[in-house]
């Protein structure tokens, strides 16, 4: 398994992920595809200037045109509630497309940008908010040590959803 950060060619890989029903299920429903190149712009200039990191999972090095999915590691100004306090706050969430699920894919890269994170010392504490319903991704964090803190209601894309509150230090 290779992770790349992601790159202005990723629109497609986005579009599969982010506007299909089946894969954003979890997340509150497909998003519009209509935006999808300036967020894909967006999210590059954003891992330029280092300010977050979005890792490509292309699961055989010898097929680099075949992405999995992403796993993002970020930081934001932002309490338990949402609420801007100057608080720093890192969170990860991890999508990987159907054709590639059940094979360890989303636990191996996450775990390799987690061992990436603690060898970077910037991101301390770093929280996950999978579906609480999503038992694929409440997996990965109970596989690779994060501590449950608790169902919390947190907002996604101007969606309200019922997660599950993880952390880990990094």
């Amino acid at each position: 398994m290779l992770l790349r950060n992601v790159e202005l060619g990723d629109v497609e890989t986005y579009v599969r992920m982010r506007c299909d029903p089946v894969m954003m299920a979890e997340l509150g429903g497909p998003l519009p595809r209509e935006g999808i190149e300036a967020k894909v712009a967006r999210d590059v200039a954003a891992v330029e200037r280092d300010e977050c990191w979005i890792k490509m999972i292309v699961p055989d090095e010898q097929r680099p045109e075949a992405v999995a999915g992403n796993v993002m590691l970020w930081r934001h100004d932002a309490d338990e509630d949402g609420d801007a306090d100057g608080e720093h706050f890192s969170e990860m969430g991890w999508m990987v497309l159907p054709e590639f699920q059940g094979r360890g894919l989303a636990s191996g890269a996450t775990a390799a940008v987690l061992e990436l994170a603690r060898a970077d010392g910037r991101w301390g504490l770093v929280h996950a908010f999978p579906g609480a319903t999503n038992a694929a991704s409440n997996g990965v964090c109970r596989k690779l040590g994060f501590e449950l803190l608790g169902e919390q209601e947190v907002e996604f894309a101007g969606r309200m959803l019922r997660t599950n509150h993880w952390a880990i230090q990094t």
